[in-house]
């Protein structure tokens, strides 16, 4: 397919951390994707947590799952218009290697008993997975992936923790957070297609655990009316079929609204290189009416699925496994193996294991160091 000339050139990429001599069959984000997916850290991302803990159903999304619909929502959106569809399905399979076990509140744990440490964020952790962590080759740690998928990779960071990463890497990824430009345009579309991916499947699976129903999700709109027009074209439609057709149809509207909206602010912009992208506005977007219609559908899922009763409890127990793993480590770090026993930095050796850890493995571990058995 031929790229739009603000599209990322995998011919000019801004290189890899570690030189090394090119593929003769791949280019060099075909190349990032593959390493990607025969790592350690996108394997343990089956049994993970999205929403439901990983114990409690085999049908809901897993951050494996999620990743996956991420990257096949990117991918079609990229090729109608011109972006690299490669680099967006490498940035859309890495972008959660560093989430802890547990999602969201794993994370929040992780992040309260780092407070003081450096703290501990899933992006930056997922960044921290591709450069360091990961250990595969012999010439070095992490993937060593380009510049342009780490870039999209980083997808939040907070200032210290830039100025941080500048310092080691200078004019890197980190470089955007302090001069407050944009990554990629395939970067910004990976960071869109997060967000359709994780509603639409919320959805799906709020309905399955029968937390939410279709009669709620009625006062929705973006869902509302895709149902409704689902059902004016088939009458009969009822149950699961009624919410995946309706589920179905709302993607389609937010994708081909993603595809008009950003071809508008491209037209607008007129970005003759990848860097007249970056130094614009944000140029991958939702028009203004769906963006009102996806800020709602966001906050029903946050009153009525992520903060149901049922998955407060949950989450409050997840949270507890999390602090009481990084104290029992922090107390007796030989509990670790060894590669992570022996680092300079304790609490950030603990932290990575910690992460790397998958649902059931955290549990099990939390029971075997306390002789509690809170999960599964």
């Amino acid at each position: 397919m031929m790229l739009a000339r603000y599209a990322c050139d995998p011919a000019l990429t801004r290189g890899r951390r570690h030189a090394e001599p090119a593929a003769p069959t791949r280019t060099e984000f075909q190349r990032d994707r593959d390493r990607i997916v025969h790592s350690t850290a996108f394997r343990r991302l089956v049994y993970k947590t999205q929403v439901f803990l990983n114990h409690e159903g085999d049908l809901f999304r897993t951050r494996m799952t999620h990743s996956l619909e991420v990257a096949q929502l990117a991918r079609s959106i990229a090729r109608s218009l011109q972006l690299n569809e490669d680099l967006v399905e490498a940035i859309a399979l890495a972008h959660d290697l560093g989430h802890t076990p547990f999602g969201h509140a794993g994370q929040d744990a992780l992040d309260d008993c780092m407070q003081g440490r450096g703290g501990f964020e899933h992006n930056l952790q997922s960044l921290r997975v591709v450069d360091e962590l990961e250990e595969r080759y012999p010439g070095f740690n992490g993937l060593n992936l380009t510049f342009e998928t780490r870039e999209g990779i980083l997808k939040h960071c907070s200032r210290a923790n830039a100025q941080r990463i500048e310092a080691a890497e200078p004019v890197g990824v980190a470089r955007r957070f302090l001069d407050r430009t944009q990554p990629s345009l395939e970067a910004q579309l990976c960071n869109l297609s997060d967000e359709i991916a994780y509603n639409a499947h919320d959805i799906d699976d709020g309905v399955r655990s029968g937390l939410i129903t279709m009669e709620q999700l009625a006062d929705v709109e973006l869902f509302e009316e895709h149902s409704a027009t689902a059902l004016r074209e088939f009458p009969q439609l009822e149950g699961r079929r009624l919410l995946y057709e309706a589920i179905r149809r709302m993607l389609s509207a937010q994708v081909y609204d993603v595809i008009d909206s950003t071809r508008a602010a491209l037209d607008g912009a007129a970005p003759a290189s990848v860097d007249d992208a970056r130094a614009a506005p944000p140029l991958v977007t939702f028009s203004d009416a769906m963006r009102v219609k996806s800020a709602a559908l966001k906050r029903f899922l946050l009153d009525n699925l992520y903060r149901h009763a049922q998955v407060v409890a949950k989450t409050n127990q997840a949270r507890r496994v999390v602090r009481d793993l990084f104290a029992a480590y922090m107390n007796d770090l030989a509990q670790m193996p060894a590669d992570f026993a022996t680092r300079s930095d304790a609490a950030r050796g603990v932290a990575d294991y910690i992460a790397g850890m998958t649902d059931r493995f955290a549990a099990r571990e939390h029971e075997r160091l306390t002789g509690l058995k809170l999960l599964g």
